[in-house]
């Protein structure tokens, strides 16, 4: 009897272990399918710091899963982003996926030209503005092979940049001017709707003039000299990304005014320079995050490619409230994570390919920040 009992149990414990190995491999295998390949149409110039940034980001995600990416940078043209999308139609071997930009509203006009092609569309940081939806339908639709977006809440973060930077005035009266991006950019049009709300409700604060930048340093400097010495009361100046934010901290140095001490200024991106300015304490308000959209959708487009539909764990259209506001000790310790191999991030404890009990994708900025 010893000896059955003992022979059960030694194959119960050799049952266990084949099961554990079992589920482990199962864990570790890696799809079946071949690598999906993606192209990305960015709407940015080759030399423009965010879309690097996001570029980057996107090309580590491919690595970390096994993707194949391309990016075509469209130097902010219109025509030019058209004619690299026709081009990417024609190709011999297309592209399992082409992830694009709403950037000058091309989208419904890529849409057009991708139309009954096997490459399936996906839209990144801006999608269908809800007046070129309501004409041609949303994802999954009128164009099936737009199969789903994702995008930052730029309203929530304009609104929020602003308030937190008019809190640091204490409730004093003062004027402020304010940078936006490109009239025909819908995150551009969003960002300044926050501004507003923000001003709403804080009507001490006088906003003196909002220019449009065009994202572009060196037009937001003369603008911001002419701004400035127009209206000397200004105090504090909302910029809808860096760039502009350095052009108008020029001027207002030129101009004998100190940056963080007699005016206050807000910006959003992830660049070396402006982490460190905000370490500085010459960017009192620093908010970013939503360069990383392009490596989720990376995740997102990777476990669609397996059979994992994306539109069943949180849906197929997505706004993440992605942007956060960075303090100094954060921009610092963001500022050395951008510059690891691979960001330090393993991408596959994203996916639910490797985590098969995943109900819902959590993509934040919060990993970079450990």
């Amino acid at each position: 009897m010893r000896a059955l009992r003992a022979v059960f149990v030694v194959l119960t414990v050799l049952f266990l272990l084949s099961a554990g190995a079992s589920l482990q491999a199962a864990v570790e295998t890696r799809p079946t399918v071949a690598p999906a390949s993606v192209i990305f149409l960015s709407p940015g110039r080759s030399d423009e710091a965010f879309w690097i940034d996001s570029a980057n980001f996107m090309q580590a995600a491919a690595t970390s899963l096994g993707m194949r990416l391309q990016v075509i940078h469209s130097e902010r043209d219109a025509s030019t982003l058209i004619a690299h999308a026709r081009r990417i139609r024609e190709l011999p071997e297309p592209p399992d996926y082409l992830v694009f930009v709403n950037e000058m509203y091309t989208a419904p006009e890529l849409l057009r030209i991708f139309d009954g092609s096997p490459i399936k569309l996906f839209a990144l940081n801006s999608t269908l503005t809800p007046e070129q939806q309501g004409i041609i339908g949303g994802t999954r639709q009128h164009y099936a092979n737009w199969i789903g977006s994702l995008v930052p809440d730029d309203e929530e973060a304009g609104y929020l940049m602003a308030r937190q930077l008019i809190s640091l005035l204490g409730g004093q009266s003062t004027s402020m001017v304010a940078f936006s991006g490109v009239r025909s950019t819908p995150s551009a049009a969003l960002r300044e709707q926050g501004l507003r709300r923000a001003l709403a409700d804080n009507p001490q604060i006088t906003l003196r003039q909002l220019v449009y930048g065009e994202w572009q340093r060196a037009r937001a400097y003369e603008q911001a000299r002419t701004l400035m010495q127009r209206h000397k009361d200004i105090r504090v100046v909302w910029s809808a990304n860096d760039e502009m934010a350095f052009g108008a901290m020029q001027a207002a140095r030129e101009l004998g005014r100190q940056p963080g001490r007699d005016v206050y200024f807000a910006a959003m991106n992830s660049s070396q320079a402006v982490l460190q300015a905000r370490v500085a304490g010459e960017v009192s308000v620093l908010f970013s995050g939503h360069f990383t959209l392009g490596g989720w959708a990376m995740v997102l487009l990777h476990d669609y490619h397996a059979g994992l539909d994306f539109a069943q764990r949180g849906g197929k259209d997505r706004a993440l409230s992605v942007f956060r506001s960075l303090d100094e000790e954060q921009a610092a310790r963001l500022a050395k994570r951008l510059q690891m191999p691979g960001y330090g991030l393993d991408f596959k404890r994203l996916s639910a390919v490797y985590r098969p009990g995943l109900q819902r994708y959590d993509f934040s900025l919060a990993p970079l920040l450990e």
